[in-house]
């Protein structure tokens, strides 16, 4: 795919916003902007009871407060497995023993280049949480069983937690 035109329209804390043309297999040049994201790292605590956490965090850009699982996003220099183990513990206090890979998604791929990569994990400890100061964070443990039924019926809407959820419970014996 053939690209031309190339301008960053926006450059942020979290993002940058860029401009540029597209050739098409058929139709020819198209103008697309884009949000250019450095990707980020989901993490689904699984404990040895079945049971997962999750984390009630407030949302201002949906007006919201949202069930999610820990997360965030990438540092320069840092691996995906890296930032879940950082994320997994700033956000839930929990130390995880092993990281096992769900793969990636693409959060919105008609908007942003965002990819988020997934981790179930497991041989769990319990630490202290230490939130990022505009982090208002509640750690909720519940059953995987009503997890996912939360993630069917709308009660859970992050779309990362669900492909989470879908994709740990697959991989379940």
């Amino acid at each position: 795919m053939k690209q031309r035109n190339r301008a960053t329209l926006f450059s942020g804390m979290v993002f940058d916003v860029e401009e540029f043309e597209s050739e098409g297999q058929k139709n020819g040049w198209h103008r697309y902007q884009v949000i250019r994201h450095p990707g980020g790292v989901g993490v689904l605590p699984i404990h040895d009871d079945g049971t997962v956490t999750l984390i009630r965090q407030s949302r201002p850009a949906v007006v919201a407060t949202l069930l999610e699982l820990p997360a965030g996003r990438l540092d320069h220099h840092e691996t995906p497995e890296e930032c879940g183990r950082r994320e997994l513990l700033e956000e839930t206090g929990l130390v995880a023993g092993r990281l096992h890979p769900l793969g990636f998604i693409h959060s919105s791929p008609g908007v942003f280049d965002e990819v988020i990569h997934l981790y179930a994990a497991t041989k769990l400890s319990q630490s202290a949480p230490a939130p990022e100061d505009d982090e208002e964070i509640e750690p909720v443990r519940l059953p995987m069983a009503e997890a996912l039924a939360m993630a069917a019926d709308g009660r859970i809407s992050d779309a990362k937690t669900i492909a989470a959820l879908l994709r740990a419970d697959r991989l379940s014996p």
